[in-house]
């Protein structure tokens, strides 16, 4: 069944709105209410604007995403998704520590069990997931987390023989000593095509530490499965892969491996970037396009009202970014390391706040809501998982 926001204001109209420019926002990223939600009668929409024919494999300017169904729905702060190879999703409950499975065809929840050690607070507590690159054999889950003195990385056996609430092995510490706040603590974490560990992290409103190369703050950094600082690595034993980040919120490759990852702006500009070793984002000297040759600047940028970006994916030629204030997806298509045309919002306030965006393969995601974040107006079914058909 596809569940729709019920009306509460009129349905805003989807428009290119000028190459990247967008109506003024106010807060920092994710750190002011949602606007109310608003409604749509039909589950298809595309964006607005004409369509260009794709040259090679850039994609065209108009894209389209419909709801094919709701897979759950009573989540309770979800934030962290993973797809299981044989079929399920994993999902993390931020201020409850706990991690769920979900059947996609019946959408059944089985709890595996509550990840000790976890203290939520504000935007921290059990954040991002990810599955072992070796998962057929070690079974291993990868989970990103608050503590009381810092944010770390751990990973768990899953055994799915055991009990309902007893198939979490004891968390094992990978990476430990990220520093921690209420707000900004990063949290999401990815094994990209090299099969090394990708973690996205926050500066805790510490502004200073994203510059900071000795700090893991406001920062991308490139591990090994068991936490090491990867080979290669652009800053010698370091586990510091990119830095002058704000708080990292997405990370995703490209057909071509290309990292992707997108970022929470203060008062003026949210970010798509495009990451490359070693290089500089530029906060908290810059924010947004325009910062100079010292730093790299954002494939495309949005005000803090229509993004305060989450979770990104990429299908069909494109980045896929959820909205957590903005209440939207965002589809950024893709021509190389550069954006082909104006990004376009998809599902605007039908769903509320959006947290995580996962590809499912071929043209299918999975949409994570985030309404019962403290920060969102939850109502009778909330938080739910979505599958999407995406082009």
């Amino acid at each position: 069944m596809i569940v729709q926001r019920p009306a509460v204001r009129p349905a805003l109209a989807v428009t290119a709105c000028a190459a990247l420019l967008f109506a003024a926002g106010c807060g920092s990223g994710d750190d002011s209410p949602s606007p109310s939600k608003d409604s749509a009668s039909a589950p298809s929409e595309s964006g607005a604007g004409g369509s260009s024919s794709p040259k090679g494999d850039v994609p065209p300017a108009k894209g389209s995403v419909s709801v094919e169904r709701t897979v759950t729905d009573g989540l309770k702060s979800p934030w962290g998704l993973a797809e299981l190879p044989g079929g399920g999703l994993l999902v993390s409950s931020r201020d409850e520590g706990t991690i769920t499975r979900v059947d996609t065809k019946t959408g059944k929840k089985t709890v595996l069990g509550e990840v000790p050690g976890v203290a939520p607070e504000g935007e921290g507590g059990l954040l991002g997931l990810a599955l072992s690159p070796s998962y057929a054999s070690d079974h291993m889950v990868y989970a990103y987390f608050t503590t009381e003195s810092d944010n770390r990385v751990v990973r768990m056996i899953y055994d799915e023989k055991k009990p309902s609430g007893e198939q979490l092995g004891a968390p094992d510490t990978v990476f430990r000593g990220i520093p921690k706040g209420t707000n900004h603590n990063g949290g999401r974490i990815a094994f990209g095509p090299d099969k090394l560990l990708y973690v996205g992290t926050g500066e805790t409103y510490d502004k200073p530490l994203a510059q900071d190369k000795k700090s893991t703050g406001g920062k991308i950094l490139r591990l090994t499965p068991e936490g090491e600082p990867a080979p290669g690595n652009p800053f010698g034993d370091s586990p510091v892969y990119s830095y002058g980040h704000r708080n990292v919120q997405g990370l995703a490759w490209d057909e071509d491996k290309r990292l992707w990852a997108s970022e929470f702006g203060q008062d003026t500009w949210d970010e798509l970037n495009h990451i490359v070793a070693g290089d500089n984002y530029g906060w908290p000297e810059a924010e947004g396009k325009g910062g100079g040759e010292k730093y790299h600047d954002p494939v495309a940028q949005w005000h803090t009202s229509d993004a305060s970006p989450s979770g990104i994916a990429y299908a069909k030629g494109s980045i896929w970014m959820a909205g957590l204030r903005g209440e939207r997806l965002w589809r950024i298509p893709l021509d190389g390391g550069k954006a082909a045309h104006e990004p376009r919002a998809f599902l605007e306030g039908k769903y509320g706040r959006l947290r995580t965006v996962v590809a499912g393969g071929g043209d299918k995601l999975w949409l994570v809501t985030s309404e019962t974040d403290t920060r969102g107006t939850p109502e009778a079914g909330d938080d739910r998982i979505l599958e999407l058909k995406v082009g």
